[in-house]
Formats: structure tokens, sequence, C-alpha cells
């Protein structure tokens, strides 16, 4: 299988990676492009996986970005493996850069005025988690519910996100879809030669072998009649 691990790791060594991998995410890509040229099909279906795993990095869908790759992996056509692979490019340094390019996009698309401040989203999503969690318990009990911080942050912070992340995820994920074609193409030709001339020499080896059986079982010449 192309990712079993001789040692499986435990939910916390998991949780840990997702946050900081070992050897740093330089290392990271580099693995998971490592990962993605072995991939065992066409360069255009890897391609298309890559395409689908980068630009669900970019609306904001936690929690679903493994489903949502699938399934538009599935839908294009492109390799699954690739395109979960690719939900790895979004990780505590790139999603802050991914989600202030994303508003400031959705902020210019929508006419919104309002300056962006880091302070503000922050406290936002706050607010909203709050409120989201006392209408989960209102159900159970006799509480009313209240939307109006869900409504403020639906408009000021999810809906301009969720429109502002369309063009950069599109954007990137085209240009690593096009880089991935060729380096998958060119893998492959290298793998494939490689591969043939391990056969070739084993074959040459096999020969020699064979023949030099064959000299060896010969009969002998009668020794020369002594005078």
């Amino acid at each position: 299988m192309v990712f079993k691990r001789r040692n499986p790791r435990s939910i916390a060594a998991w949780a840990q990676q997702l946050v900081y991998p070992t050897g740093g995410f330089l290392r990271a890509i580099k693995y998971m492009v490592h990962r993605m040229r072995r991939l065992p099909d066409e360069p255009h279906r890897v391609a298309r996986g890559v395409f689908a795993g980068t630009f669900v990095n970019f609306p904001p869908i936690f929690g679903i970005q493994f489903i949502s790759a699938a399934a538009l992996a599935w839908a294009m056509r492109g390799n699954i493996i690739a395109a979960l692979l690719c939900t790895f490019l979004s990780n505590p340094i790139t999603t802050p850069v991914i989600a202030v390019v994303s508003m400031e996009t959705g902020y210019w698309l929508l006419g919104i005025k309002a300056p962006l401040e880091v302070m503000g989203i922050v406290e936002a999503f706050g607010n909203a988690g709050v409120e989201l969690w006392r209408n989960a318990k209102a159900v159970f009990t006799s509480e009313p519910t209240e939307w109006a911080s869900l409504i403020v942050f639906f408009k000021t912070i999810y809906l301009p996100y969720l429109v502002g992340s369309i063009i950069p995820g599109l954007i990137c994920s085209t240009v690593l879809y096009y880089l991935t074609t060729p380096l998958v193409l060119a893998y492959q030709k290298i793998r494939a030669k490689r591969t043939q001339d391990r056969i070739e020499k084993r074959r040459r080896l096999k020969a020699a072998v064979i023949e030099a059986r064959q000299k060896a079982e010969l009969p002998q010449d009668d020794a020369a009649p002594l005078p």
C-alpha cells in the first residue's frame, strides 16, 4: 500500500502532526510532493486531484475538508489520494494568510468598506461560537435562542470569507494543476526507464549465468595419447 506505516501512529501523534509535523512544514511539503509523484495513476488524474485538494483549503469549510476534497476529486475524475494529500497545505502557518487574502477579496467583491481587523475577526468567531453553543443547549431547555452574533458573524466574516476564497482558490489550484502534470509525467518516465534498466540488467545477468552453466556442462576432449 502507498501509505502503510510500519509503526502506526497514536491519536496524540496524529494530532501533533496536524499542528506541527515532524521536521517542519518544509519537510512535510517535500514528503507530500514525493508521495504524489509516486502515485500509480495517469498524470492528468493526479493533477485533477491536486486541483481539488488545493481548492478546498480556501473556503471556510473547517472540519470537512477531507470529505470535500474526496467528493470534488471524484466529481472531476481525479485522484482522490492526491486530493487528500493536498488538504495538508492548510496548516497553522498558511491558514491565517489564506483567511486574510480571502476576506480582503470578499470585502472588495461585496463592496464592504469596513476595515479588516484581526482582533475583530477573533472576537466575531468567539461570539458566534458562544452563541451557537447556547442555542444548542436551548433546544433542551426553556432558554430563548439568540442569533444576533451569528448574523453579524455571517455577514461580516463568513460570507466575505466564502465569496472571497473562490478567486485565490482557483488561481492557486490552477497553478498547481499545470505544475503537477509535467512533474508527474517526468517522474513516471524516469521511473519506467529505471525499471526497464533493472529488468535488462537482470536479463543479461541471467543470460550470462545460463551461458556459464552451458560451458561447464560441455564434454571435455579426450586426453591426447602418450607416445
